[in-house]
């Protein structure tokens, strides 16, 4: 593919303004381009970072107009930006990820689809288009886990079902937010041994490169702590890193995407989901590696070489949530003495629960020591999460 680089003095822009958006703008700042954001929260932390800002709705027409004006190129931080204004944007220039894979990624019951069909390991599901049609369901059979088909994220918008006596209740939550066009999708839930995130950049040459993978806990459906690198065997490594690829490859995909995988018992690796963008779980690439998934994300963005993901640290990310971010501001003294500690907080106004404030990286020379680490600066976070 031949394409035109786009180099630095350039104007980029960004659909959304939140922590993502602002990491991807100070990587293309520090890189010479200049930033515009558009996000209709005018308290969206990458506002304060732009060149300029668009704080209107995404579908107001002017602002559009506006965007395309000042920008060369354009990408976004979530996968929930409308794929219809991506689409009228590559009217006028380069959206990477592009609207197709975006509107492939966006609805979960599409997404699966799309992987299944290429060979590529999923959880049973099956659609459901009513909520009257959850009890009727048998196929994937119980235990299973209800999502939305859009939208959703940090565990919101999912309800596990384990019985059939748990249906009537879900099927008056799914009714009670029903929009028109609604749809949900049924999963199998998988007794997985662990919860892994690879990494894969690609670029508009179709060359790509993965990061190392690594593992995740969640609390209460919220990424906590992310490991890299992960403590399986190097086979399973090889493994994920095959599919990431292979997956971004069949989308024709341009960008930075995120493989969520889950571990089975017998070594087998499937397939969450996949995000067309920077991942939390890849936050650590920041502080433990050679080129972050931000700068990955300006550079295939412009069309340029892609960077090395060389690991030069074992690292644990550790999100804060809510109220944390009290505890660390208070004692940021405490914390920024842990040799290897490195700091990020989002500079979000509002403190709400489950909201991601800010997180740390805890370096050191090996991965034991640095879930010591992090395993002792999360324990003084455990009682201000009991007390939300």
């Amino acid at each position: 593919m031949n394409v035109t680089a786009i180099h630095p003095g350039a104007t980029l822009g960004v659909l959304g303004g939140g922590q993502l958006g602002a990491m991807f703008a100070t990587a293309a700042r520090r890189m010479g381009y200049a930033i515009v954001v558009w996000d209709p929260d005018p308290e969206a932390p990458a506002h304060r970072i732009a060149d300029s800002s668009l704080i209107h709705p995404f579908t107001d027409d002017s602002a559009r107009q506006a965007f395309t004006r000042q920008v060369r190129a354009a990408t976004y931080e979530w996968e929930n930006v409308p794929a219809d204004l991506c689409e009228q944007l590559e009217r006028e220039l380069p959206v990477r990820p592009s609207s197709r894979v975006l509107r492939v990624i966006q609805d979960r019951i599409e997404q699966k689809t799309f992987l299944r069909s290429h060979g590529l390991a999923v959880p049973a599901f099956s659609t459901l288009t009513s909520p009257d049609e959850l009890g009727r369901q048998t196929v994937p059979p119980f235990p299973l886990v209800c999502k939305t088909a859009t939208a959703g994220y940090d565990g919101k918008g999912q309800w596990k079902i384990r019985r059939t006596e748990d249906c009537p209740a879900v099927q008056q939550e799914l009714a009670r937010n029903q929009r028109p066009g609604s749809r949900w999708i049924l999963e199998e839930w998988v007794p997985f041994e662990r919860e892994l995130s690879i990494l894969v950049v690609r670029g508009t040459d179709g060359q790509s490169q993965t990061y190392p993978l690594v593992e995740n806990v969640h609390e209460d459906g919220i990424l906590r702590q992310t490991v890299v690198p992960a403590d399986v065997p190097q086979a399973v490594a090889d493994l994920a890193a095959g599919m990431a690829r292979d997956a971004v490859q069949a989308l024709d995909g341009v960008g930075v995407f995120c493989m969520e995988l889950f571990l089975m018992a017998d070594g087998r690796l499937v397939i969450n989901e996949i995000a067309p963008r920077p991942h939390n779980s890849g936050h650590y690439t920041l502080d433990a590696c050679t080129v972050s998934q931000f700068e990955q994300q300006v550079r295939a963005l412009c069309g340029l070489p892609l960077g090395e993901v060389r690991l030069l640290s074992p690292a644990v990310m550790l999100n804060l949530i809510g109220d944390d971010v009290r505890l660390v501001t208070a004692a940021a003294r405490d914390l920024l003495d842990v040799p290897g500690a490195i700091l990020h907080l989002y500079g979000k106004r509002v403190i709400r629960p489950k909201r991601k404030m800010g997180h740390i990286s805890f370096l050191a020379p090996t991965r034991t020591e640095a879930l010591a680490a992090a395993s002792k600066f999360h324990s003084r976070l455990v009682p201000t999460q009991a007390s939300e």
